[in-house]
């Protein structure tokens, strides 16, 4: 489904990754894990054609993606749930959710949407009309996963929902990626939570400086020697 082949990125002179490939297969959740710094973000970044890479490509079903506009990009089915949630604060939720669904295929079912959006997340219906500022750091985030639902996207990507949450939340929030897949939409995960994510995925990879490490089933990469001592301290 999307298929990442040897991508090099910068930041200006520096570079951030090097020949980074992976493939994400339809219905799956994959992650990827690693120490903050090591790439993940920029990843996820370059899928969303905000950054460019200077080698390699970006595939989606088949087209490349990676010299597209980023409002393309969401347009082919790809979108983000990005790091920090940015919610507009001010805004109600509802409104927030509506900002997920501008482009024309999304806003002529944008109705449709919503009521499947709020069915998934009854506590957003609660607080539809309540500013999202004044929400829980858990229920921004359900906010923002739900206005990255609003653009019908065929795959999407979470950078670091679990962040700045309490335990109890990490573990509500890990509950909501499950049930956004088992909805049928192909996840993407980057995260730091690695006993979390590797328990609960298809199949995962470790990015370590820039560079892809070792890949796996969840399971498999759980039970590595090298992610116990450097991931999971044991």
């Amino acid at each position: 489904m999307l298929k990442v082949e040897g991508i090099d990125v910068f930041y200006g002179d520096l570079q951030v990754l090097w020949e980074v490939s992976f493939e994400v297969k339809e219905g799956e959740i994959l992650v990827l894990v690693g120490a903050n710094g090591a790439g993940k973000s920029t990843t996820l970044k370059t899928i969303s054609s905000l950054l460019t890479p200077q080698k390699g490509r970006i595939m989606f079903n088949g087209e490349p993606i990676h010299s597209l506009k980023p409002f393309q990009v969401l347009e082919r089915g790809v979108a983000q749930v990005p790091e920090g949630r940015r919610l507009f604060g001010e805004m109600s939720v509802e409104e927030n959710l509506l900002m997920g669904s501008l482009s024309p295929h999304a806003k002529a079912k944008r109705q449709q949407t919503l009521e499947w959006i709020y069915e998934l997340f009854p506590r957003v219906k609660e607080r539809r009309k309540q500013a999202a500022g004044t929400l829980s750091g858990g229920e921004q985030q359900m906010v923002a996963i739900g206005r990255g639902l609003m653009s019908l996207p065929k795959i999407l990507m979470f950078d670091e929902p679990s962040l700045g949450l309490s335990p109890l939340l990490v573990e509500h929030i890990f509950e909501l990626v499950k049930k956004v897949n088992q909805e049928g939409l192909t996840v993407l995960l980057v995260e730091q939570n690695v006993h979390n994510t590797l328990a609960m995925c298809d199949r995962a990879y470790v990015l370590e400086n820039g560079r892809i490490a070792l890949t796996g089933s969840g399971q498999e990469l759980m039970a590595n020697p090298h992610v116990r001592e450097a991931y999971l301290g044991l």
